[in-house]
């Protein structure tokens, strides 16, 4: 099992505010641009799509209101699992401590292709957040 965790960001925005955008995958869509939504279905708790000829899907497991959202492949070519956190900022109302970790069953070749990857992303969707935020 290979771990990757993203750094943390401070996103200008309360803990439930974000888990609200989150918590339903249908909002997932919405973030996408124009061109990478055809063949996208989403619903409350599952998004899929293929990538690069690959079925790729997304199921929550778990919702922890306001802290937590859990997340595991659902038809993909390798397994994984991936929280969400959600933090409350101590002494800073409507700041949230914004971070996410994957779980991915990679064998050592698959880890070492696509390793950076997974990291750069993760730093890229928390970077973005606390952008769009401000």
């Amino acid at each position: 099992m290979a771990e990757f965790e993203s750094k943390h960001g401070i996103v200008s925005r309360a803990p439930y505010e974000l888990y609200m955008a989150f918590v339903d995958m249908r909002n997932f869509v919405n973030f996408l641009p124009e061109d990478k939504k055809e063949g996208v279905t989403a619903d409350y708790d599952s998004i899929h799509s293929t990538v690069q000829g690959f079925p790729v899907g997304v199921k929550i497991t778990e919702r922890r209101p306001y802290s937590l959202i859990s997340l595991a492949d659902d038809g993909a070519p390798f397994a994984f699992t991936a929280n969400i956190g959600f933090d409350a900022v101590d002494g800073e109302s409507g700041k949230t401590d914004f971070h996410i970790k994957i779980d991915a069953d990679l064998n050592f070749m698959m880890k070492m292709l696509i390793g950076n990857k997974i990291k750069e992303a993760l730093d890229k969707a928390v970077d973005s957040l606390v952008e769009m935020s401000k």
